[in-house]
């Protein structure tokens, strides 16, 4: 029995549909889901969410962070900002992480800090999931 996925965001939803698998950046660490797995409520990080449908396809998406929620036949993802992989573009996730790094070079107070770390850590995110896309594209 497949397990349901649902992915949204505050754009809207991105993705709905049944898998055999999901694979989210779990603050502690990757996370893999089948069916029947057990209840769990979690943060994510900013990175890839991997998604391997009843079909055999696999679908990607990259979030920003947001929360991930398991019950035994229904995967929620509500994400802070999502993109299909598709859609995520390699030249621009290197501006924003170069625009970030800057902005940490720039700064010297502790809230600025914070900020520009975790641009930083979104944009280096975002930059791995556009390449490893680019990777699979070929």
């Amino acid at each position: 029995m497949p397990i349901h996925v649902d992915i949204v965001s505050a754009e809207g939803d991105i993705y709905s549909g049944e898998a055999d698998w999901v694979f989210a950046p779990g603050k502690l660490g990757e996370l893999g889901i089948a069916p029947r797995h057990a209840p769990l409520l979690t943060e994510l990080k900013p990175g890839e969410v991997r998604v391997e449908t009843t079909d055999g396809e696999e679908m990607f998406f990259f979030v920003t962070g947001g929360v991930l929620e398991v019950q035994p036949h229904l995967v929620t993802v509500l994400a802070d900002s999502a993109v299909r992989g598709d859609d995520l573009d390699e030249a621009a996730a290197l501006e924003a992480r170069e625009r970030a790094r800057e902005m940490l070079a720039g700064r010297r107070d502790e809230i600025d800090i914070a900020q520009a770390q975790a641009e930083l850590v979104e944009a280096e995110a975002r930059y791995h999931a556009a390449q490893k896309l680019k990777g699979r594209r070929r």
